[in-house]
Order: C-alpha cells, then sequence, then structure tokens
C-alpha cells in the first residue's frame, strides 16, 4: 500500500458495487433468453412496452427470411430508419444467405453503425438507447442498428461562467458532444474515457476522464471504486453524482468542482486530475477539488498575468467581506464603538436613532430580503426576473428606510456583501459564503468581534480537516508547499510555470516533459506548411 493509499479516509461500503446492466433488468423481470422464433421474441417486447405509443414493432423481409423491425419512434432519426434502414431491407433484391448477423449487415447495411445482440437484455437495451433493432426469424442474435441521435441543444456559450476573452462554447446536455469538446482541445491519445451505467430505472451514461500518463494510479483507482459504488433509483445530473463520491458530506463547502466550460476541464486534466461526465447534464465534474480552484476562472490564463494576478487578489478579498462584512458592522456598532471614528460613529448613530431594532435584527431583515429577491429573481421568467429583481431591492430598500426600520449605512452594507458574494466564478462556492454569512453574524452578535474572531478559528480548523479523495482541501497552503505557490494567490508567467502541483503526485510532474507523444505532421490538412 503506497503512502498516497493511505491519505484516502472514506469508509468501505459494505455492498458489493452497483448491478449491472443485466441485473437491473432481472430485477425488474425483464427475460434475457433470446429465442430463434422470432414471434416469442415479438410477444415478449409487446408485453414489455405495453402501453407505450411510441414502440413499433413492424414486420419485415430480409432475404426471403420474416423478420421485425423495432424501435422507439421518439428515440430515433425519421430520416435515418427510413432511407438507411428501411429501404436497404425492403428494396434490395438479393437470393444471397447469410449464415449470421455480420454477414447480414455486410449485405444490407454496410454504412450503418452496429451491435449484434446475443441476448434478450441487449435488445432492450438497445431499443431504450434510440437503436432499430433487426430480430430475424431461425436466429440467435439480433442487429442493433444506430441511426442518428435525437435533437438536442446547440452548443452555446456558458449561462453561469462567462469570461470576455477566451472561447465561448460550452457544454450541452449530450455526453458525446461533450467528450467531443474536450478531445478537440486535447488531441493525446493517453486521455482516455471510461463508461459506466448507473440508476436502475434511467440507466444513465456516465463517463470517467483522465490522462493515463498524468493521473495518479491509486487516486484513479480510489475514483473508480466510489463511482462502483453508487446505487440509485435514478440520475438525472451530475449533483447527483456528486452526494454519492464526496468525502464528507457535513461541510457547507463543495468538495468538487463542477463547470460549464470545456477548457476548464481541459486544464484540470492537464493537472492530472479526473472529470465525471453524465449524459443530460451540461456540467462536468472534476476531482479532486480544492479550495483555491473556486478562485481561479479559464481567463487568467488568457489575460495577462499581472492582470489576472490582481483580479485573482480582488477575488480573495470579495470572499472575506461577503462573509465578514456584515458581522463587522454588527459586532462593531453593538459593541466595539471606540473602533470607530468620531465623525463616522456619530454618523451612524444619528441615522439608527429612529430604528426600533437592535442592529443584528436589522441587518437579517435586509439579509433574508435580499435572498428572497435574489430567488425569486432565479426562479422567475429570464424576461422580467432581473427587471423584478433589480426594482423589488430598490423600492424595498429605499421603503425600509423611509420608514424607518433599517438605517441607511445598513442598505449599503448589505448591497455591496450582496455584490460581493457574486465574485467568485463558480456558483456552489457562493452558496457556501452566503450560508455561513447568517452563522458569523449570530456570533457576532452574541460576542462582538471575539466571536467573529472564535468563528475564523473554528472554521479555518474545519477547512484543514476536509479532504477530497485524500487530498488536503487547502493544499498547498496547509500543509505549505513552497514550490507549488506559483498559481495560488498570483499567477506567474506561463512560460515560467513549468510543474504540475506536487500534491496531486502525478506520474508526469513537469508539464514540458518529452511523453512520446505522436508529433503532428509537416504538411497540414490544408497542403500548406
Amino acid at each position: 500500500m503506497s503512502f498516497f493509499s493511505s491519505l484516502f479516509t472514506r469508509k468501505k461500503n459494505k455492498n458489493k458495487g452497483k448491478p449491472t446492466t443485466e441485473e437491473l433488468f432481472e430485477q425488474q423481470d425483464v427475460p434475457k433468453q433470446y429465442y430463434s422464433q422470432v414471434e416469442k421474441n415479438r410477444k415478449l417486447l409487446e408485453e414489455l412496452f405495453e402501453g407505450t405509443f411510441d414502440f413499433k414493432c413492424e414486420p419485415i423481409k430480409i432475404g426471403g427470411h420474416k423478420a421485425y423491425l423495432t424501435y422507439l419512434s421518439t428515440m430515433t432519426d425519421k430520416n435515418e430508419l427510413s432511407n438507411r434502414v428501411i429501404q436497404a431491407a425492403t428494396n434490395r433484391q438479393t437470393d444471397k444467405a447469410f449464415s449470421n448477423m455480420n454477414e447480414m449487415r455486410e449485405l444490407y447495411f454496410p454504412s450503418v453503425d452496429f451491435k449484434v445482440a446475443e441476448n434478450f437484455h441487449r435488445v432492450v437495451w438497445g431499443v431504450l438507447n434510440g437503436e432499430a433493432i433487426i430480430m430475424v426469424d431461425g436466429y440467435s442474435e439480433a442487429l442493433s442498428l444506430g441511426i442518428g441521435m435525437p435533437e438536442q441543444r446547440a452548443i452555446s456559450e456558458p449561462s453561469t461562467q462567462t469570461i470576455i476573452r477566451g472561447p465561448k462554447d460550452g457544454f450541452v446536455e449530450g455526453l458525446q458532444v461533450n467528450l467531443l469538446l474536450v478531445r478537440k482541445r486535447l488531441k493525446n491519445p493517453r486521455l482516455k474515457f471510461e463508461i459506466y451505467q448507473m440508476g436502475r430505472d434511467s440507466k444513465t451514461n456516465v463517463a470517467l476522464g483522465y490522462i493515463n500518463d498524468i493521473a495518479n494510479e491509486d487516486l484513479l483507482r480510489e475514483v473508480r471504486e466510489r463511482l462502483n459504488k453508487i446505487d440509485v433509483g435514478a440520475l438525472l445530473d451530475s449533483g447527483n453524482v456528486e452526494e454519492f463520491i464526496v468525502d464528507k458530506t457535513l461541510t457547507p463547502f463543495p468538495l468538487v468542482y463542477n463547470t460549464e466550460r470545456p477548457d476548464s476541464i481541459c486544464g484540470h486534466l492537464l493537472e492530472g486530475k479526473m472529470a465525471i461526465f453524465v449524459d443530460g447534464s451540461p456540467f462536468v465534474l472534476t476531482v479532486p477539488t480544492l479550495f483555491i480552484d473556486f478562485f481561479q476562472a479559464s481567463e487568467d490564463y488568457y489575460q495577462p498575468f499581472i492582470m489576472s494576478s490582481f483580479v485573482r487578489l480582488v477575488r480573495y478579498s470579495s470572499f472575506m467581506v461577503a462573509l465578514l462584512f456584515p458581522s463587522l458592522y454588527v459586532a462593531i456598532s453593538t459593541y466595539h464603538h471606540e473602533l470607530m471614528p468620531t465623525q463616522l460613529l456619530i454618523s451612524v448613530q444619528a441615522q439608527r436613532e429612529g430604528v426600533p431594532f437592535p442592529a443584528v435584527i436589522e441587518i437579517m431583515i435586509m439579509e433574508l430580503s435580499f435572498e428572497v429577491l435574489r430567488e425569486a429573481g432565479v426562479r422567475m421568467p429570464r424576461v422580467v426576473g432581473q427587471t423584478v429583481s433589480i426594482v423589488g431591492a430598490l423600492v424595498i430598500g429605499q421603503a425600509a428606510v423611509e420608514a424607518g426600520l433599517v438605517s441607511n449605512v445598513l442598505v449599503i452594507v448589505v448591497a455591496f456583501t450582496a455584490i460581493a458574494s457574486f465574485v467568485s466564478p463558480i456558483y456552489s462556492f457562493s452558496i457556501a459564503t452566503r450560508l455561513l454569512r447568517f452563522v458569523v453574524i449570530f456570533s457576532a452578535a452574541f460576542m462582538g468581534l471575539y466571536g467573529v474572531l472564535l468563528f475564523l478559528i473554528v472554521m479555518v480548523i474545519h477547512l484543514v480537516s476536509l479532504r477530497s479523495f485524500g487530498i488536503p482541501y487547502l493544499a498547498p497552503v496547509a500543509p505549505f508547499q513552497p514550490r507549488n505557490q506559483d498559481d495560488v494567490f498570483v499567477r506567474v508567467p506561463i512560460w515560467l510555470n513549468k510543474k504540475r502541483p506536487s500534491y496531486l503526485y502525478q506520474k508526469s510532474p513537469v508539464r514540458s516533459e518529452e511523453n512520446n507523444h505522436p508529433s503532428p505532421p509537416d504538411q497540414p490538412l490544408g497542403g500548406q506548411k
């Protein structure tokens, strides 16, 4: 057992792992045996899909043999089905005999992707995945034809992680398209994708991506084990996978990184991390995840390093402002008046003279009001959501001040705090900041600045204790690693950043190291040098 393996703290699951596709079908009373009598197979399929309006089982003849074409009309491409399958099967005049499904495919469907379904489970799985199944009388196997994908959303700019300079494409709900976006950027034969099927009812495809000559084997083995232990009825989004694979769930801080940006995923893969793609979700996960990941944006590496370093420091400062600014107002205005300049103290107390509530109640009213407005702006239709949130904030804030419920300075504090909470590039991290802000406000209300300091001590202890797949959450700050400080608080020039972060224990620690990759041809495809 290597030292890296001993870092993993996750308890082993008592079960043996998630069931296979065949076992899931057996649990749903789906027979496994496929009969050479095509009528028996047809009856089994019709009983299984009884009441399904889009299930089709049409009789055809292929080479003089009785056969059935089975598919789901809502999952198949009608043009592909008509032009490449039905016409090829019915219009071709040939008396050539075929002895198996491979020979039949070569005669009638030479240009169509195919699989041979050797049992009934594979037939049902092919139908559910939008494939056309051809069952021929007298043969103990069926032919599964891939005839195109259903309609899906076009590639567009990510809506949650926008940038000014850099690529504008984002992940979509199609797994194949998302893998294409990564392959297009990383033309490396050692970029591997492993496919898993999860969910007893949904049977969702999940892909695990990594670069074989960079990723650590022990870390990769741990990720595989956690994915294999996922046993759930349905998997509808990558957020469901995230809850199953995290090291510790009793924490507000996200332990798995999620993004809509393919360039961010490629950057993490090149560092030695693993990416988890879920079919039907535009958000891709990467593990392990560190605290510093939520302050880094892909645009940092497209802008000059001086500007990127300044913006990154602004993000760290905004995190502290969003977390502590309201609590500092409560603590100073309630317990520590001597810390304010005299003129500022007189101005603040004059504004609060007619307010009937203490500072903690006053700020809780405004914080909860802004949280309600923020949630309403997200859930309402886009046409009116932004308008309602902006107008609502202005109207409620002004009305609360005029009614004497809150002071003017408190509106400034709450508004600036709300703006600072949106500086984080990852939305899930800003949610953790919003939750902890209420905790530190109550700490300041009971013990003043001592409560704020006590909260910070407890939070740092909690962060130090966290692990993401065995990697310390605060690495490389705690434990402190001097050689890995070149991309934490500031960013050094790319030409100076030659080594990958050592806390991931990669196989190839040097970024420019020769890995025996195939070099591109001297002559481009266009024929020009």
